[in-house]
């Protein structure tokens, strides 16, 4: 494998460019958006992202990590707004660990900058891919200024170019899985601005939420003292944007279920009807790999919603490992490698398909239910007592390099362990006593 062509240079197809890069093969990366160091490509549509452990430790691996650190703010816990304007501040882990808030276009240029360091990397922007030949690694591109077409050929070709990919396009053209779900759900940004004097207007180090059941809003720091918030909310229905048709509705709504929030936002009007509304998609495919030709990374694999944040970090892994087998078994059997990555990632690219859809749950609904927080102080309390015996699902995506599958089924088993310690009497009064911790050990060795 000497040449690689990537098929898309957003934040998964620029980081395989250098992991490649730095194994000596000659890369190509096709992009059909202008460059997003010279065009605003995010602009009014995005989410801000978390960089988690599996995040560092494949960023670490292709030797960029000091370079994004630079331009993330570490969020230590979430921080839940009710109507009233009452806060609750959540720590995610016992031991004060960090996820780290990062722009998509700031994190987007870095890599890219990164990539392009490398004298065998080679950016080309404007490009659309429009054909695939799966068995040669041949891919067609029109230039979308020119209108011009270059045909490009090479010895493996990877498809990180997103939930709508080319490259799964062509694959879906033979025996090929593949399921494509819409939620209801849909998203516009809402970006809070910094006080005057660049000081932020909410805590920087906590993921701001606001819980209101089916639907929800959150915000995520940026290094200038702003925050980058989102709406999520049904396409249609009673709450939904489908119902904000003009100021008058959305003043009322905001007035209604996020007060606090207005005074942070003098410009929401103007926001809100100039923002793009996007959907969110789920996919679901089986196999990523073709022959020893072709290979899925990222979104273009398994797509997923943004409520565990971890599409980005998944995408990562995905790079990482392929590197690893790559280390292990050697470049001169590329179909073992991807046949052997093929195995190891559909099933966890599925199981956080999962949990990104069980965390949405959590945020838009249980963090401001008693009983949920009540979990987390038991959980907190066996896992200070016992951290052999217990680490909180969160945990284990968040600050772990645990296969998400594994996370998945050990979720499930929390899950009946704390369904029986809560339906425990006056469970409220003595959750910290003797009783409650012998429960779970008791059901920790049963289950």
């Amino acid at each position: 494998m000497k040449h690689v062509t990537i098929v898309g240079g957003g934040l998964v197809g620029s980081l395989l460019a250098v992991y490649m890069a730095r194994r000596g093969m000659v890369v190509n990366v096709y992009e059909r958006r202008p460059d997003p160091r010279e065009n605003d490509v995010y602009g009014g549509r995005s989410i801000n992202l978390v960089v988690s452990h599996r995040g560092w430790t494949a960023l670490r691996g292709a030797g960029v990590d000091q370079a994004v650190r630079e331009i993330t703010v570490p969020v230590h816990a979430r921080m839940t707004h009710d109507r009233e304007g009452h806060t609750t501040r959540l720590p995610y882990s016992i031991d004060n660990k960090a996820i780290h808030s990062v722009s998509r276009g700031e994190l987007n240029c870095r890599l890219l900058t990164e990539a392009e360091k490398w004298p065998n990397v080679h950016l080309h922007f404007d490009h659309r891919c429009v054909d695939v030949h799966l068995d040669t690694a041949t891919c067609t591109f029109t230039h979308d200024r020119s209108g011009g077409s270059v045909v490009v050929n090479g010895d493996v070709v990877f498809g990180t170019d997103g939930a709508f990919s080319a490259v799964r396009q062509e694959m879906m053209k033979g025996r090929f899985n593949f399921s494509q779900e819409y939620i209801e759900h849909d998203y516009k940004e809402i970006a809070f601005g910094p006080n005057p004097d660049g000081s932020p207007r909410m805590d920087p180090q906590c993921l701001h939420i606001w819980p209101r059941q089916k639907f929800m809003m959150m915000g995520l720091a940026n290094l200038d003292g702003g925050f980058t918030g989102t709406l999520f909310m049904p396409h249609a229905g009673e709450h939904s944007f489908e119902r904000i048709k003009d100021e008058r509705d959305l003043m009322d709504f905001f007035q209604a279920h996020f007060a606090d929030a207005i005074p942070m936002l003098p410009d929401l009007k103007e926001q809100y009807f100039r923002n793009h509304q996007s959907s969110l998609v789920i996919v679901r495919c089986d196999p990523w790999v073709h022959k020893d030709k072709v290979a899925l990374v990222g979104d273009s694999a398994h797509a997923i919603v943004p409520f565990y944040g971890e599409g980005m970090n998944a995408g990562f892994e995905d790079c990482r490992v392929l590197n690893d087998l790559f280390d292990r078994m050697g470049e001169g059997d590329v179909g073992r490698v991807l046949d052997a990555y093929n195995e190891a990632r559909v099933v966890n690219g599925n199981a956080i398909a999962d949990l990104s859809l069980r965390n949405f749950v959590e945020m838009r609904d249980l963090v401001a239910d008693p009983s949920f927080i009540l979990r987390k102080k038991i959980e907190g309390h066996i896992q200070r007592r016992h951290p052999d015996k217990w680490l909180p699902l969160y945990s284990q995506v968040k600050f772990t390099d645990i296969p998400y599958v594994d996370a998945w089924n050990e979720g499930l088993r929390h899950d009946r362990i704390m369904e029986e310690v809560l339906a425990m009497p006056n469970i409220e009064e003595q959750w910290d006593g003797e009783a409650v911790e012998k429960m779970v050990l008791t059901l920790l060795d049963r289950a």
